[in-house]
């Protein structure tokens, strides 16, 4: 193995000299002689057989190799303080990565907003978000795969925390034949009809999501592809109202109105599968969420 003929130490040195404009500005900042830091700069050109720094008068320039060569640097010397951090963090219990199971119901704009302030704060933790559905949650929850899920009905033993409702509206396109009805009066009118329903992501999950008396089906794994089945003049479906409001509005869909039950809504909670062993990262970015949602509990 070849070592390296420079150090981090003459790299910082040399980034110091040419941010603070000199040898003495630099040596009064870092707290050393300037003739300390002369002789480092002077080791490190000798050892890469190139000058990179051209002192004129009082005051220190990069020469043109030194520019490309002081670039690169700073990528080095940042990397490692980014390690050194990254293991002060592990030393103080901060986790490397988090991952969050998401119902594909929950607003995304809620979820990124949290994470825009926890990048800022979460010291390079890495986060995975993994979209799922009804019991696909569940088994997340249970098998302790994930740090934090948000979820309609937990799974037995699990406290949550409620963070909003979502409204759902059942829909279809404008052309098709059941939009031509100002009221479904039964369940029989769509049970004539192709319905469209998202797949539950659970390893052994038995039904999908939703009313399920139509005998025609097509089973999807998310509402983006619901919408452009729906887009074919082709079923109906329940979909989130925030996912629909805008294509009601310019009238790419229609909204059906079902006797006894024109509109449906359910609860997202927040749940912690394995509360006692959450880390800082996890406890940050759970308050965050809550935040989205105007709750502040107290710890």
């Amino acid at each position: 193995m070849n070592r390296a003929k420079s150090t981090l130490e003459q790299w910082r040195i040399l980034q110091a000299v040419v941010d603070y404009g000199g040898y003495a500005q630099a040596a009064e900042k870092l707290n050393k002689s300037q003739s300390s830091l002369n002789h480092a700069v002077a080791k490190l050109q000798h050892q890469l057989g190139i000058q990179v720094l051209e002192v004129k008068g009082r005051k220190a320039f990069l020469t043109e190799q030194g520019e490309v060569l002081l670039r690169r640097s700073r990528h080095l010397t940042q990397s490692v303080d980014e390690l050194e951090q990254l293991a002060t963090n592990l030393g103080q219990g901060w986790e490397p990565s988090i991952t969050i199971a998401k119902e594909i119901v929950y607003p995304t704009d809620k979820l990124v907003d949290a994470l825009q302030s926890f990048i800022q704060r979460g010291r390079g933790t890495r986060v995975t978000i993994i979209d799922s559905v009804i019991s696909g949650t569940h088994d997340l929850i249970n098998q302790k795969m994930v740090n934090i899920a948000i979820c309609a009905m937990p799974p037995k033993g699990y406290l949550a925390q409620p963070l909003c409702e979502c409204d759902f509206d059942l829909v279809c396109h404008p052309n098709h034949p059941l939009a031509q009805f100002d009221l479904i009066e039964d369940d029989k009118q769509l049970a004539q009809h192709l319905q469209i329903v998202i797949r539950d992501t659970g390893s052994n999950a038995i039904n999908d999501t939703g009313w399920l008396k139509a005998e025609q089906r097509i089973t999807v794994s998310n509402f983006h592809e619901a919408k452009v089945i729906l887009s074919r003049e082709m079923g109906f479906c329940w979909i989130p109202s925030f996912l629909v409001k805008a294509e009601l509005e310019r009238g790419q869909l229609h909204r059906l109105n079902l006797h006894g039950n024109l509109q449906r809504r359910i609860t997202l909670n927040l749940v912690i599968p394995n509360r006692d062993n959450q880390g800082p990262a996890s406890k940050l970015l759970e308050s965050l969420i809550l935040e989205q949602h105007d709750i502040h509990p107290s710890r």
